[in-house]
């Protein structure tokens, strides 16, 4: 027995709005359900994982995901939330773009089983790029009146003078989107399209075209899930250095889980739900212990695994939980000279950072940082925090002031840590 799909993502606050008649069409056997995915970049970020979870449980719970590539829709930009036109992509970005996302969406979804629900993905632009103008106006603009385009919030906000108005192109967005879901519903017998709260005006354009082409006897509904967003009102997914990537190029693993990491207490129980697949009962555990011990952030720490692990890999959610202890935890000189290069400047960065030339190799310890580079205001001080044991090299304690420093002590062949006291950390590069 399958589990409710409407049920499942009820509790897990994944649910906005749902069309009447959707939960009972659910329930008559396997249906199919798309969602589109703006190609703008050939990487998806952690926003679009809300809507890829929700293909998930679609697909958990018997039923048929189609993840749909918006390449034509892509090249028109979608008004909704927008203030501003976007940029047109050619062809080939379109096609590298999409096979970029499917590698990403084959870790959370089924493609390629023999499974009668198997996901397929599809591009709006292979149906749409032979469409004439003239066809389009012809057989689908007489279907649905100006009148009811206007009425949408996300139409009526940029007439009301939220940014530079809106041009004809993006007016006709909801058309063309309205037809993918009516060619989705002739071609694949898609009858449900899912999408964040702000595509309700979007997706209900769809069905009315669907309505109004095929006849009131052809149903289709909407599933909309609420905008996901922290806790204190801002963008989910976002950090001062922009958009969380899925693709290792853009946010290395080791900031991937640090992200999760980081989240408050009370975004880590609304996310776990959301971004992770465990049951009810085991969620409502680690609540609990959450509770009663906060500051080990078990929430935070599941939910960085989990995700790390999925999106990456078990390799890089070692790498990344072994870098994060080199910062927090108690974590040996091997530990810190396994990291690579990249991985070392992420976890220093913003803590303070001294150069020196390799002429200043083979000078005593006590030269460099408290002369060379201002650790210590003074060679005495550093001498007397070194014999309470509270001065390290490279994760090493010092003992020696006037140990010379080599290059056998050098990370990556260029850089030196040291520590002074628990918490401050130095990072001197060798030039």
């Amino acid at each position: 027995m399958n589990k409710d799909f409407i049920k499942e993502l009820e509790w897990r606050g994944m649910i906005h709005t749902v069309m009447p008649g959707a939960e009972e069409e659910l329930k008559k056997g396997m249906a199919s359900a798309y969602l589109g995915i703006d190609p703008t970049a050939d990487s998806l970020h952690i926003g679009h994982l809300v809507g890829v979870m929700i293909l998930k449980h679609f697909q958990m719970c018997g039923h048929r995901p189609i993840a749909l590539i918006g390449g034509a829709t892509g090249m028109i930009g979608d008004p909704s939330g927008k203030s501003q036109e976007r940029n047109l992509l050619d062809e080939a970005t379109l096609r590298h773009n999409q096979e970029a996302i499917k590698r990403q969406l084959s870790k959370l979804l089924d493609f390629e089983s023999e499974a009668k629900n198997k996901a397929i993905l599809v591009n709006n632009y292979d149906w749409m790029k032979d469409f004439s103008f003239l066809e389009f106006a012809r057989d689908i603009g007489k279907c649905i009146t100006v009148n009811y385009m206007m009425a949408k919030d996300s139409v009526k906000k940029r007439f009301n003078g939220d940014g530079d108005g809106m041009s004809f192109t993006e007016f006709t967005y909801q058309l063309l989107q309205g037809y993918d879901f009516l060619h989705l519903y002739q071609a694949e017998g898609c009858k449900f399209q899912l999408g964040g709260a702000d595509q309700w005006g979007n997706i209900t354009t769809g069905t009315e075209l669907i309505r109004r082409k095929l006849g009131s006897e052809a149903e289709a509904f909407a599933i909309t899930c609420p905008l996901i967003t922290k806790a204190d009102g801002t963008k989910f997914g976002k950090t001062e250095s922009g958009n969380v990537w899925l693709d290792a190029r853009y946010t290395s693993p080791y900031k991937f889980y640090q992200f999760w990491l980081n989240v408050s207490d009370e975004d880590a129980k609304r996310y776990i739900k959301i971004f992770t697949l465990l049951d009810r009962e085991t969620i409502e555990t680690l609540i609990k212990e959450h509770d009663e011990a906060p500051h080990l952030r078990i929430l935070q720490r599941r939910l960085a695994e989990i995700l790390t692990e999925t999106i990456h890999s078990r390799e890089e959610l070692e790498k990344a939980q072994a870098a994060s202890n080199i910062l927090f935890g108690n974590a040996t000189s091997e530990a810190l000279r396994s990291l690579d290069e990249a991985t070392l400047l992420q976890v220093f960065e913003g803590v303070p950072q001294f150069s020196i030339t390799r002429a200043d190799l083979d000078k005593p310890f006590v030269d460099i940082i408290a002369d060379l580079c201002k650790v210590f205001p003074s060679k005495g001080e550093c001498r007397k925090m070194m014999q309470g044991g509270g001065v390290q090299l490279n994760k090493e304690k010092v003992q020696d002031a006037m140990r010379a420093v080599s290059e056998a002590d050098l990370i990556a062949g260029k850089y030196l840590l040291v520590q002074r006291g628990k918490k401050n950390y130095y990072l001197i590069t060798v030039e």
